[in-house]
């Protein structure tokens, strides 16, 4: 095992003058939801705390509104009174039982606020919201900027060693900084001067209020990716008025969250806009945190090495794997449980007012609720599928002291996550069946592949449990011709790369129907070409044009792809809250023809008969997939519960509704957990 130089320009500690940080990783801001669930503070404290106890040098907390107004919801959270200081304190105690630092972020959500009371800087409406703000008055900015600097010394009191302004991501300060929002003409808008002066002077007061020793994070927005958004020009102005004013650290923001660019999915490649914090390292002398997919500790390293930023900020990693940077430090990388940017279970649970948690770690913030205590007694169990349910019971159960034996069929554990794996932009996939394999490894699961096993063979190895994981299998659908020889499955297209034609019609437009037309659409993935998918997506490099758009550059698909559905609705509606939209509109720009209402009449030797809206259409294509139509691989379990066999089904076996990793891994653990 090596020294802590394992990555040392990751690791090495970042000098504010008044304080030091001891390494140059940053936990960014996350809102959990614990915030606002009853007895979720202490929840949330163990939450930080293990992040502390992991080795992470700074975190930030998740938003919290210096005043009512701002709130994110009716009953989210502020810092407003001093009654508050004491439920804070649980969460900075935790933390400074370790040598980790902490900031509380003050969020004041403006027109993004989810309730009737919202306030901006003008009176115009969020496309993502449906209350409509009413523009501040003089006496409000100047009351809101008080709030701060209230809020801030209150976050001192509470033991916290800093705050974090947000003044990015389409927020209060953002939404007076660029014009887009901003059509006032008092002192308060027109010229950036005065735009951005909401943010100048909360900085000034918050300085002001809490004295020279307490961290002052501002998180610019740097990249505005919208319309009306800001010049290069501008953003270096303020960014320069924000260091006059007192910031300690400025922080990296990108996109706002009515930005038609993806910032943060699986899709977006490996720290794609840490060229934009390099550029500013230029204009600015206090230090500068980069941001956005940077999810291994290589990564982070390759980043702080090329001088693009002072430290790196990472949010969801942290969720996927609270000891990544002690790994790190550890030269373990190999052990750390990447995070693959899905939003499924944080982004996505938040904006659905649920308590966030992680795809691949379900114990993220169930800190004091899922764990993996010794057995009392080590049972010898016997798991068949090592797909994400059967990979997750097995090393959480070996974990907890159980001898764990796993079977497979296929030749490569994985199971649906080698279907994943094969989409462009889903390669992150790769990084969860890695940790998988080391996992196995560690805790000595007994793997055996390319095994088949009967009832007959388990019932005789007399197995205490046999718990079972074997997906799901594919149903027939009752359409005329279903068999006919134009028709593949998306395993067949998938898994066993059989050739698909110029023409292709796709049954069934639900997570898996559009991960097989994005497979089929893209020649070559993206995700590793920053330059390419910044034309894609019309992003602007050389910064020429106001937000940094510029017109995307996309190539329609040589192939002729139709995605269709039964159901009347949008398609592509059942995708996920955040990221369904980069779905489609990536489907759009290949020109992708998405039907729903559809009737299946017959497949047929010119492709497929099809009813929409009462009319009969014929749609030639040389191949026909199926995407839909799947049900619960059960018979080995019902098998073995007739022979009276102690059995439990997890996964796809359980209910194969759609494939759903972050259901399966969670509900092996939490098997593994009780058994």
């Amino acid at each position: 095992m090596t020294t802590t130089t394992a990555f040392p320009h990751m690791l090495a500690p970042l000098d504010l003058g008044f304080t030091t940080v001891k390494n140059r990783v940053l936990m960014g801001s996350m809102h959990t939801g614990l915030e606002e669930e009853k007895n979720g503070w202490a929840k949330l404290a163990a939450f930080y705390e293990e992040r502390a106890k992991g080795g992470v040098g700074l975190i930030v907390t998740g938003g919290v509104s210096p005043n009512i107004r701002g709130r994110v919801g009716p009953f989210g959270g502020d810092m407003t009174m001093p009654w508050h200081v004491k439920k804070h304190r649980q969460v900075t105690e935790g933390v400074h039982k370790y040598d980790t630092k902490i900031c509380l972020q003050l969020l004041h959500t403006g027109r993004y606020a989810y309730h009737p009371f919202s306030v901006s800087a003008s009176k115009i409406q969020a496309p993502i919201n449906p209350f409509k703000p009413k523009a501040m008055s003089t006496r409000q900015i100047l009351g809101t900027i008080k709030d701060y600097a209230k809020a801030s010394k209150l976050a001192y009191k509470a033991g916290y060693d800093g705050v974090e302004i947000m003044g990015s991501e389409g927020y209060l300060i953002n939404q007076f900084s660029c014009k887009r929002t901003n059509l006032r003409d008092d002192e308060w808008g027109g010229s950036i001067e005065n735009r951005m002066r909401l943010g100048v002077e909360t900085v000034k007061a918050v300085r002001e209020k809490v004295g020279e020793k307490f961290i002052i994070i501002f998180r610019l927005s740097m990249l505005d990716l919208v319309e009306g958004g800001n010049t290069w020009e501008e953003v270096v102005l303020m960014a320069k008025a924000i260091e006059a004013a007192g910031a300690t650290i400025i922080n990296t923001g990108i996109g706002w969250h009515e930005a038609r660019v993806p910032t943060i999915a699986t899709s977006v490649p490996r720290a794609a806009f840490t060229w934009i914090t390099e550029r500013m390292k230029k204009e600015v002398s206090i230090p500068l945190v980069t941001t956005n997919r940077i999810n291994t500790p290589e990564v982070a390293e390759d980043v702080l090495a090329n001088g693009h930023a002072d430290m790196v900020s990472m949010a969801r990693p942290f969720l996927a794997d609270a000891d990544f940077v002690n790994k790190a430090a550890e030269n373990r990388s190999e052990d750390i449980n990447t995070c693959i940017g899905c939003n499924q279970a944080c982004l996505d649970h938040v904006f659905e007012q649920k308590r966030a948690s992680c795809l691949v770690n379900p114990r993220a913030c169930y800190e004091t609720e899922l764990n993996f205590e010794n057995t009392k007694q080590a049972k010898r169990i016997a798991v068949v599928g090592a797909g994400p349910a059967g990979l997750a019971f097995s090393v959480y159960a070996s974990q907890r002291g159980h001898q764990v034996t796993l079977f497979d069929r296929g030749s490569e554990i994985g199971g649906q996550f080698n279907v994943a794996k094969q989409i462009p932009g889903k390669e992150e996939f790769y990084e969860t069946l890695r940790y998988y394999k080391n996992q196995l490894a560690h805790q000595q699961v007994d793997v055996q592949l390319n095994s088949e096993k009967t009832a007959e063979q388990l019932a005789k190895e007399g197995f205490d449990d046999v718990v079972i994981a074997t997906g799901i299998k594919p149903r027939e659908l009752g359409i005329e011709g279903f068999k006919h020889e134009k028709v593949k499955s998306y395993l067949q297209v998938l898994r066993d790369k059989e050739e698909v034609g110029k023409k292709v019609a796709i049954i069934g437009a639900g997570g898996i129907g559009f991960d097989t037309a994005s497979y089929l659409a893209e020649e070559e993935s993206l995700t590793t070409n920053i330059e390419a998918w910044m034309k894609e997506w019309g992003v602007d490099k050389e910064y020429n044009n106001a937000g940094a758009l510029a017109p995307a550059e996309s190539e329609k698909s040589a192939r002729e792809i139709y995605l269709l559905q039964r159901k009347t609705t949008k398609v592509g509606k059942g995708l996920g809250k955040t990221t369904g939209w980069i779905h489609r509109a990536f489907l759009q720009k290949k020109g992708v023809q998405m039907i729903p209402g559809v009737t299946y009449k017959a497949i047929n030797d010119q492709g497929i008969l099809i009813e929409v809206d009462g009319k009969e259409r014929q749609i030639e294509v040389d191949n026909v997939i199926i995407c839909a139509g799947q049900e619960p691989n059960k018979d080995l379990y019902n098998a073995l519960v007739a022979q009276g066999q102690n059995c439990h089904v997890i996964g796809g076996a359980d209910i194969a509704a759609e494939l759903d990793a972050k259901r399966a891994i969670r509900q092996g653990a939490e098997l593994a957990a009780r058994i």
